[in-house]
């Protein structure tokens, strides 16, 4: 793989995040910024840029004299952004949205509705790019189906992100379909009756006292039957105090 030199990358960043970040299944914020990992992961996606790491783009930054990126903590954006369109209230939107979904997050999100601790959830008309956006954060993403006119019935507010892309706050349970949930895990921990005895260690064995006092030994700690100490000394008791023949 033949790695770009800094200014064959800017060219490429400059596109991006100052034109068309739709293309790449990316939507910036109001300032223009989109996180420094959902660029790299979108790079990831095209062959000739899966290379691309931060340091790349740090590269572009200070050794380019007029470099076309800002980055600012986690986040980047182009500097010139006046091609890129601005995020307006969207009217004419299709019957159907699409969002992919971490598949562990599913049942809560059925339950829920959709939305993300921080920034806005995105959505796209076209399914395989939704399903692209969605393979950034699970290798098998659930795949929800959003009808847009139940959402708006609910008062979704959907804003234009470029292109297939659209943007929302939250969209609310029951206004989305997808795959049946999964299935409860049976209880796998096996009934009293059923767990295995504890295996003895190698010379060592059980003493079990009869109802007679005698003392079973249950695995080659002695052979036969023994009597219990305190049964001898009993017995012994017993005949000390027991008349002679010749008194009784």
């Amino acid at each position: 793989m033949t790695r770009k030199s800094p200014k064959e990358l800017a060219k490429i960043l400059a596109y991006i995040l100052g034109r068309r970040p739709d293309e790449f299944g990316l939507v910036p914020d109001r300032s223009g910024y989109v996180k420094v990992k959902e660029l790299i992961k979108a790079l990831g996606e095209e062959r000739e840029f899966r290379y691309v790491r931060r340091s790349h783009l740090e590269e572009v930054r200070l050794t380019l004299t007029k470099p076309p990126i800002e980055i600012e903590k986690n986040l980047i954006r182009a500097r010139d952004r006046s091609d890129l369109p601005l995020p307006e209230r969207a009217v004419d939107l299709p019957k159907l949205l699409y969002i992919c979904i971490r598949r562990k997050a599913y049942p809560y999100v059925a339950e829920k509705g959709v939305m993300k601790s921080e920034g806005d959830v995105v959505l796209s008309a076209d399914r395989e790019l939704a399903v692209r956006i969605g393979k950034r954060i699970d290798q098998s993403p659930v795949t929800l189906t959003v009808q847009v006119q139940k959402s708006l019935q609910k008062r979704v507010r959907y804003f234009s992100g470029g292109g297939d892309l659209y943007t929302a706050a939250f969209i609310p349970a029951g206004c989305f379909t997808g795959p049946p949930l999964p299935k409860e895990k049976p209880d796998l921990t096996p009934p009293p009756d059923m767990v295995p005895a504890v295996p003895k260690k190698p010379g060592s064995y059980t003493i079990d006292i009869q109802e007679d006092g005698t003392i079973d030994s249950a695995s080659g700690g002695g052979r036969g039957k023994k009597e219990a100490p305190w049964k001898k000394k009993r017995k012994r008791s017993k005949a000390k105090h027991e008349k002679p023949p010749w008194r009784r």
